[in-house]
C-alpha cells in the first residue's frame, strides 16, 4: 500500500511512498482509510520523526479486515477514528476503543476532522467543570480546536470571549457561539474556564483572569514562548488550577471505550446538525505539502483535511 512517511530530506519532511500491509489483531481492525485531517502537533513533529515512520492521528474510512477476536466492527462499516501513529496511509489499523459508526449523513472528509480537536474541546469542557452558564474564554479560537469549543461550550449555555490572532481569523466566530471576539488577549475580564493554547504571554495573562475556583486548560504552546506569572496574584484567586491538558494520556486515564463513546456522540451532533464541521483547507493527499505549510503559516481556518486517493 502507499502511504506518506517521514523523509527528513523531503518538502516538510515527507514522502509518498509503498510500505507494508497492515494486518488486524486482538481489539485492532483495519480501516481503508478515506480522509484524514492534519494537526499541528503532528505537523511540528515531522522534524524529530523516525525516517520512514507513517505519521498521522485522525482518520475516516471503512473498515475491510475484522478484528482477530471479533470484537468491534464488522467489515464494510464506516467509520471515525483515531490512532497514535499511521493514519497517513491507505489503510490503517485502529484500536477499537479509538472508533466508532460514522452515520451515512457525515462525510469522511468531515468526520476525520473530529478526533483530536473535537475530543479535546469536549474532554477540556469537561475538565474545567464550570462551562454551564459560566464565563468561557477560547484562545486560538480559529483552529480547529477552538470552533469546536466554541460551539460545545455554546450548547452549555456559556458567555464566551472568542481570542485570535488578527481581525481577519474572527470572521464567523460570533456564528459559532462566541459572545465577543477580541484580537489578542482582552485587557480585563473575569472567566470561570479558560481554554488555552498558546502559551507565553498569553498564559501569563489567562492565569491573571481566570476567576476564583476557575480553571485554565492549557493544551498547547502554539507561540513556542516561555511563560513567566505573578504567583502571588494566582495563589490569591482561591482554588483556581492550572491543568496541563494532552489527549491521549487523557482518554487513558478515562478507561477503555470512553473515547469510542464520546466519538460517537461527536458524529452524531454533525448527523444532526448540533456540530458544524468547518473545513478551511481540503486537498488530495499529494498536496500533503502545501497543507502542511499552510497549517504551520496559519492560513487554515479550521481543519486542514487530506482525501487519501
Amino acid at each position: 500500500m502507499r502511504a506518506l512517511v517521514a523523509r527528513p530530506g523531503a518538502e516538510t519532511g515527507l514522502a509518498l511512498e509503498e510500505v507494508p500491509d497492515p494486518t488486524p489483531g486482538r481489539r485492532r481492525v483495519v480501516v481503508a482509510v478515506r480522509a484524514v485531517s492534519l494537526n499541528r502537533g503532528e505537523v511540528k513533529g515531522l522534524a524529530g520523526a523516525a525516517e520512514g515512520t507513517v505519521p498521522g492521528w485522525d482518520l475516516a474510512g471503512e473498515v475491510v479486515e475484522a478484528a482477530t477476536d471479533g470484537s468491534g466492527p464488522a467489515v464494510g462499516t464506516r467509520v471515525v477514528g483515531m490512532v497514535g501513529g499511521g493514519a497517513w496511509a491507505e489503510r490503517a489499523v485502529v484500536p477499537v476503543d479509538f472508533l466508532a459508526p460514522l452515520p451515512d449523513e457525515v462525510s469522511f472528509e468531515a468526520a476525520a476532522t473530529l478526533p483530536v480537536a473535537g475530543l479535546t474541546a469536549q474532554r477540556a469542557i469537561q475538565i474545567g467543570d464550570r462551562c454551564a452558564d459560566g464565563r468561557v474564554l477560547v484562545t486560538g479560537a480559529a483552529g480547529g480546536v477552538g470552533r469546536f469549543a466554541l460551539q460545545l461550550a455554546g450548547h452549555l449555555g456559556a458567555e464566551i470571549t472568542a481570542v485570535v490572532g488578527r481581525p481577519g481569523r474572527g470572521a464567523g466566530l460570533q456564528e459559532l457561539g462566541a459572545t465577543t471576539v477580541s484580537v489578542g488577549m482582552p485587557e480585563r475580564g473575569e472567566f470561570d474556564l479558560v481554554l488555552e493554547s498558546v502559551g507565553g504571554a498569553s498564559l501569563a495573562a489567562a492565569l491573571a483572569m481566570v476567576a476564583p475556583g476557575g480553571c485554565v486548560v492549557s493544551y498547547g504552546c502554539s507561540s513556542g514562548e516561555d511563560t513567566t506569572f505573578d504567583v502571588r496574584d494566582f495563589y490569591r484567586r482561591s482554588g483556581a488550577r492550572l491543568h496541563g491538558f494532552q489527549l491521549f494520556p487523557e482518554l487513558q486515564r478515562s478507561g477503555p471505550g470512553t473515547a469510542a463513546h464520546d466519538l460517537d456522540t461527536l458524529a452524531r451532533m454533525v448527523a444532526t446538525g448540533h456540530l458544524q464541521v468547518q473545513v478551511g483547507l481540503e486537498v488530495g493527499w499529494d498536496e500533503a505539502a502545501r497543507a502542511v505549510s499552510a497549517l504551520l503559516d496559519r492560513q487554515v481556518d479550521g481543519k486542514a483535511v487530506l482525501r487519501i486517493e
